[in-house]
């Protein structure tokens, strides 16, 4: 099973955990395999001076059963990007899209987040306006939650803030490929107790078509 990250510059260095999570899952399930997807394959500038290389551009991407769109302060230039815009419809109509952290909010630029429930990043440094307020305040056909992650009933995911990404891994593990490998994923991260505590502080919102 094949996972594609999306990244771009200005990705939170925090939300490449997504891709660690997945590392370790692959000591439970070896079938997964992970690639990274910018806008264009080669040196992408994550904030805060990390410099990482992309496997693939969109124009190249392999198709993937899911590709997690990530986020960070580079969020805002992609999602006025027609191309990252136009990538994601195709993934979306194709296979699956999720979002950890301000991902989400270049899904809700493409329109694949309209008429259903989506959340974003909530906590921020002031004066910054709380990513979730934006889009509450600017995307006004999305039902704006706030929750650990949300699944819609077309299998959209979209994570919460920063280290949520990876509870939001977690739950794709899963659910696509069992709660064994996602149980056992968390236990060999030492995450078993974290993820308990989040989901019973802090509930996912979970479409009435995939609850357990």
């Amino acid at each position: 099973m094949r996972f594609g990250i999306f990244i771009y510059d200005g990705v939170e260095p925090i939300d490449l955990a997504t891709f660690g999570v997945l590392s370790m899952a692959r000591r439970i399930a070896p079938s997964i395999s992970i690639c990274t997807i910018a806008p264009r394959a080669g040196p992408v500038a994550l904030a805060n001076g990390l410099n990482v290389t992309a496997d693939f551009g969109i124009d190249d991407a392999p198709a993937c059963d899911i590709v997690i769109v990530t986020g960070g302060p580079g969020w805002t230039a992609q999602a006025k990007a027609p191309a990252t815009l136009d990538y994601v419809r195709r993934v979306h109509a194709s296979s699956r899209i999720a979002s950890v952290c301000t991902g989400a909010m270049i899904l809700a630029a493409s329109g694949v987040l309209d008429g259903g429930p989506a959340t974003t990043k909530i906590e921020v440094v002031p004066p910054e306006t709380p990513p979730i307020a934006v889009m509450r305040e600017t995307c006004l056909t999305i039902d704006v939650r706030e929750a650990m992650l949300v699944e819609r009933p077309d299998g959209v995911v979209t994570g919460g803030g920063v280290t949520l990404c990876i509870d939001t891994t977690l739950h794709l593990l899963s659910q696509m490929l069992g709660e064994r490998v996602a149980s056992e994923t968390a236990r060999i991260m030492e995450y078993s107790r974290a993820w308990r505590a989040n989901r019973e502080a802090f509930a996912p919102v979970l479409s009435a078509s995939r609850l357990p």
